[in-house]
């Protein structure tokens, strides 16, 4: 039983000194403070729980730095999106497992132990089904069993090109499923997943994409499982959903859905009061992506108005131009502070945002991808990072401005080691494989941009 001793350990009951940790397989078996090191332990002066990230598009890191020259006229979400289905046609199984298998060393390095992945590219280039359904699913299962990471597969539901069930558009064609199809998908994507590090839950994709029936239809598909969708994200959508339903993308959710704890509504950029009042209170999770909303100038989320509510929330990196989990807490506070003219905004009276934003993600990231990690205790998952206290930003530090020094300064250099599920898959800020897993990413990028 591999045991980690402490100096500073962030448990459930705040942040603790001479903490001994025992891994017992997968989980924690237990986090006992004030305790000496024994003899063997492996002893680090930083430890806490390891991020979840609750919302990630592996296929499209192959596209990081790509979508960042103005066309002819105003870009936007939308212009970006052409881009985006242009590439995905490119991409083959092999290519699609190389850039996840990328993907999730990056992740982990970044101090994400696990990922919640919304899968969307299910289909040949031609749009015909692969002979295994859920062959490109299989493909990401495989990538992050490869590297270690924890996985919630959430295949996509994709049907319609927006509102009111229209016609897919052509370039859709590697997405779109009717509900049988996406039946077949749903079994055959059970096959790849084994239990244990790896879970299934189900997205339909947006109100755009799906109609109100088939959003039934493909959440009763998980019934135990988590369901994640895209709502509110571009203002756009917010008219369109007005002009085809009379109410707002959030409202309508939430009137016409059963919305509840297994519900992660990814984005909900563009919420009113009362739909902020009426999420929070569902007990759903907000998933917020602040680097990918500013990157795709989707806005800024309201986050005090949803905190106040008692809004849950976690953080993902959805289009991936970026990984990091400093990153994404950073640019969140970082959003409201420009939007508000004001500063350390999401921390309570007195408190420090780090351990704010921190404590939120953790919470939040492990009920969106219903996993129980995000505490050092007996029972949870052990998915644990550490962080280097010689590095310069984190000199002299203590307790919460540890977590402020590296979310607003060190970065992704801070990170030390990292577990997940038990699994020592980072250590001196390496993924164990990256040498191996980035001369493969590296030969698909070569064959992609050729093409």
């Amino acid at each position: 039983m591999p045991t980690l001793h402490a100096a500073s350990a962030l448990t459930p009951e705040g942040w603790r000194t001479d903490v001994r940790i025992a891994i017992e397989g997968a989980t924690i078996a237990s986090a006992t403070p004030a305790v000496p090191a024994q003899a063997g332990d492996e002893r680090h002066e930083i430890v806490l729980p390891a991020l979840a990230n609750l919302h990630s598009h592996a296929f499209q890191r192959a596209m990081a730095g790509l979508a960042e020259r103005r066309g002819p006229s105003a870009d936007s979400f939308w212009s970006w999106r052409e881009t985006m289905y242009r590439f995905a046609l490119l991409m083959s199984p092999d290519d699609v497992e190389a850039v996840a298998a990328q993907l999730y060393v990056e992740m982990l390095e970044a101090g994400f132990a696990s990922v919640a992945e919304f899968h969307y590219l299910h289909h040949a280039p031609d749009g015909a089904p692969y002979a295994s359904p859920g062959e490109m699913a299989g493909r990401i299962v495989a990538a992050a069993r490869d590297v270690g990471i924890g996985l919630t597969l959430l295949p996509v539901f994709y049907a319609h090109a927006t509102f009111g069930g229209a016609p897919p558009k052509p370039e859709q064609r590697r997405f779109v499923n009717d509900i049988r199809s996406f039946a077949r998908l749903i079994d055959d994507c059970d096959r790849y997943v084994e239990g244990g590090d790896e879970r299934i839950g189900v997205a339909p994709h947006s109100f755009r994409a799906a109609t109100p029936d088939q959003l039934a239809d493909v959440a009763a598909m998980a019934p135990d499982g988590p369901v994640h969708i895209h709502v509110a994200e571009q203002m756009k959508e917010v008219e369109d959903c007005l002009a085809w339903s009379g109410k707002r993308p959030v409202r309508w959710l939430l009137d016409k859905a059963d919305v509840d704890e297994r519900w992660c509504l990814v984005h909900a950029t563009h919420m009113d009061a009362d739909e902020a009042r009426d999420a929070a209170t569902s007990g759903a999770v907000v998933g917020l992506c602040p680097v990918t909303e500013a990157n795709l100038g989707d806005g800024v989320f309201d986050a005090p108005a949803f905190i106040d509510a008692g809004g849950r929330y976690g953080v993902g990196t959805d289009s991936n131009v970026s990984v990091s989990a400093a990153d994404e807490l950073r640019q969140l506070e970082y959003s409201q502070r420009l939007a508000l003219r004001a500063r350390n905004v999401l921390a309570p009276p007195g408190g420090s945002t780090g351990r704010a934003t921190v404590d939120a993600a953790l919470c939040g990231g492990a009920q969106a991808l219903a996993r129980r990690c995000g505490r050092l205790e007996a029972g949870a998952v052990a998915d644990i990072l550490t962080l280097s206290a010689d590095h310069p930003t984190l000199e002299g530090k203590t307790d919460d401005n540890i977590l402020d020094a590296w979310i607003f300064s060190a970065g992704n250099r801070a990170v030390d080691c990292v577990w997940s599920g038990g699994r020592k898959v980072v250590e001196a800020g390496r993924h164990v494989a990256r040498d191996r897993i980035a001369a493969r990413f590296k030969a698909a990028m070569r064959r992609l941009l050729k093409r």
